[in-house]
């Protein structure tokens, strides 16, 4: 007869439970001193909850709070693009050249930050694809629905993780199955039919309840956001392009009536998020219990600590491109909502502790104070070194400027207008600012593309052709700055590959794909690396 040995350990900061070995079960109970107590549970005595269910997912969604830890992917996203810098400073952050690669896209096969996504990547999609062996194989007490239900959210998690990947290293390993065979490389395009059929096959066992329940898991909602991202991004993962697809499933999210923009800009990021009805699918974090969000400590300067009563004092390395903050109106309300800027106020005596300033002379010498810093997440009074923030993965105005980038692509220009105009409005007090027009959208950027001079001027222009739906890229750099995604926007607009910005010039569209770790390379001889690198 198998046993199940019971362990317990907090799921982050939503209540979960989390077992240490994702199979094994937390039972609930009081003490009495008249019962027979047994240090061991067996399959026959055990009937799974659904707290148990949550459970054993755990293994697979945890690894997610990586996204803000250190080098995850919030650098693999935002540190090539041309909104984040981390230049060297009088304390350092040089650190071997790691992130001036990262920004000039010379990257090699040993760089950090994309060998760590991928590692993180496989790790959460072995833990997943144990789990769902021990659940094919009935090993696990589970009743008809409850084996439905948690295989269907376990692929469903899957599938996300290999759209990380299929978006940062694109040809890869599909691994379906927990054993010990050598996994063969697929190519991009192969890894995106996996991941839509399989997200269209599980959909229908997915919950479709948004409530405590199933915050931080995914719902129907959340794959149908999935769909539509793969769906917006299909011609540069496969080479055709899916624009009205992707309304349809934008379309299913907005229909369901689960989620609104919310009045304040701000309240997804608060600390305290965990009801904002914006939010589409979070990753829970907890200063004590859900570590791991520490992006704060890079972009944060020492003497902030002071400025927000701090018990850690961050690092202070990376700030804004200040070509991308000249971009912003001046009335636009995202701008304070997003940058700190200006003079920084202690938070005890009112003084000036520093003043922030748009200018960055060089990624190699940047004083202290040159830059702007994030500020959208909220910064909680006392934070530590861990923020207990959660992170707003998927959200409504995304949805909403999918559906309104793919209008725009298939010749609706007015009617994507109105949505972007839609998901400005709360940002404005003057009601007329907030909107646009199907002909703006259609035109060029207005971000001053090319590499800086120390003054600040453009030092080369490079490549000045015109950006077809520019301004449509500005638009999603303003409301989703710092959010991990710049650099996915910038490849599908073209401009990764081909302008010049701060200190960086265009290396090739070879760029587009991070390479595959050397190690991975020597240790698995089916795997072929991307094209472009050594």
């Amino acid at each position: 007869m198998k046993k199940k040995y019971i362990a317990t350990r907090s799921f982050l900061k939503s209540g979960f439970t989390l077992l240490s070995l994702g199979i094994l079960f937390l039972l609930g109970g009081c003490f009495n001193l008249d019962e027979e107590v047994y240090d061991e549970v067996t399959e026959s005595s055990f009937s799974a909850t659904e707290n148990d269910i949550v459970a054993l997912t755990a293994s697979g969604y945890t690894p997610l709070r990586y996204i803000m830890g250190w080098q995850g992917l919030f650098d693999v996203q935002e540190e090539p693009g041309d909104i984040i810098v981390t230049p060297t400073r009088p304390n350092g952050w040089d650190d071997g050249g790691t992130y001036k690669r990262m920004h000039f896209h010379t990257w090699d096969n040993q760089q950090w930050q994309p060998r760590n996504t991928w590692l993180t990547s496989y790790e959460a999609i072995n833990n997943i694809n144990r789990v769902i062996s021990q659940v094919d194989a009935g090993s696990l007490p589970l009743d008809e629905d409850q084996m439905v239900a948690i295989t269907a959210e376990l692929r469903a998690l899957r599938a996300l993780w290999y759209a990380i990947l299929c978006d940062t290293h694109g040809n890869i390993p599909l691994v379906i199955s927990y054993s010990d065979e050598v996994p063969t490389q697929k190519n991009r395009a192969e890894v995106y039919d996996f991941i839509v059929n399989e997200l269209i096959d599980v959909l229908p066992n997915l919950p479709a309840n948004v409530d405590k329940s199933t915050y931080g898991r995914l719902t129907q909602w959340t794959a149908w956001q999935l769909l539509a991202r793969m769906y917006l991004n299909a011609e540069v993962y496969k080479g055709a392009a899916e624009w009205t697809k992707c309304i349809e499933a934008c379309d299913k999210i907005i229909a369901s009536g689960n989620f609104i923009l919310e009045p304040d800009y701000r309240a997804p990021f608060k600390v305290n998020n965990e009801t904002s009805k914006e939010i589409v699918f979070a990753v829970p974090y907890d200063e004590i219990y859900g570590t791991g969000w520490n992006a704060h400590m890079k972009q944060l300067l020492p003497d902030h600590r002071y400025v927000f009563n701090m018990s850690a004092q961050p690092w202070g390395g990376s700030s804004a491109n200040p070509q991308f903050i000249n971009s912003y109106d001046p009335d636009d309300k995202r701008f304070d909502a997003t940058w700190l800027h200006g003079d920084q106020i202690n938070a005890t005596d009112g003084s000036v502790v520093m003043t922030l300033v748009n200018k960055m002379p060089s990624i190699y010498n940047c004083a202290f104070e040159d830059g702007y810093r994030v500020r959208k997440y909220e910064i909680a009074v006392g934070c530590k070194s861990n923020m207990s923030n959660d992170l707003p993965y998927f959200r409504y105005a995304d949805v909403l400027m999918m559906k309104a980038e793919c209008l725009l692509r298939t010749g609706k220009s007015d009617e994507a207008a109105e949505i972007v105009s839609e998901v400005r409005e709360r940002n404005f007090d003057d009601p007329s600012k907030a909107e646009v027009t199907g002909a703006e959208l259609e035109g060029n950027t207005t971000i001053q593309y090319g590499t800086l001079a120390e003054d600040g001027s453009i030092d080369d222009p490079g490549n000045q052709a015109s950006v077809q739906y520019g301004r449509f890229l500005d638009e999603l750099g303003w409301e989703f700055a710092a959010e991990f995604r710049r650099r996915t926007d910038m490849i599908r607009f073209g401009v990764y590959q081909t302008k010049s910005w701060y200190n960086h010039t265009p290396k090739g569209n070879h760029t587009i794909l991070f390479p595959i770790g050397l190690e991975e390379l020597n240790t698995n001889p089916n795997l072929k690396q991307n094209p472009g690198y050594n």
